[in-house]
């Protein structure tokens, strides 16, 4: 397994508290907003700046490191989970979000009728619906 350490220095990337702060967070899994993510590394290093976190998000994202979606209606968030083309489920409700694996084998979201010379490496699809806490609450309520 791969150190904070290695994985910055493997994407060129200098080694930082703040960078690796923020990578320990992302790898303890979800998919957090930036006041979150803000909140969990000021837990571990005394002082940093929300500025400062959305500096070392773009740096990991752009590195391939971690992964920011913004379902629609949402602040953006962001995760570890990279490389693999998932995709995400997301509450109506509440607001929760779940990985969705992507087929197994064939990426039939990666094979669009018509590509307009794109090289493609991804697609986001986001699922939409009620969670399993939700649909409860919504029969508690009928």
């Amino acid at each position: 397994m791969s150190t904070g350490e290695d994985l910055l220095r493997s994407r060129g990337l200098r080694v930082t508290r703040p960078r690796l702060a923020v990578l320990d967070v992302l790898s303890a899994g979800g998919h957090l907003e930036v006041d979150e993510i803000t909140r969990r590394v000021r837990q571990r290093i005394d002082s940093v700046s929300t500025q400062a976190v959305y500096d070392v998000l773009g740096a990991l994202s752009r590195a391939g490191l971690s992964r920011r979606i913004e379902p629609a209606g949402s602040p953006a968030r962001y995760e570890a989970r990279v490389g693999d083309n998932h995709h995400h489920v997301v509450c109506r409700g509440c607001g929760q979000i779940a990985d969705v694996d992507c087929a197994v084998g064939s990426a039939p979201c990666l094979d669009p009728n018509v590509a307009h010379g794109f090289e493609l490496d991804e697609a986001e699809v986001t699922f939409w619906g009620l969670c399993p806490a939700c649909q409860s609450r919504r029969s508690a309520d009928d």
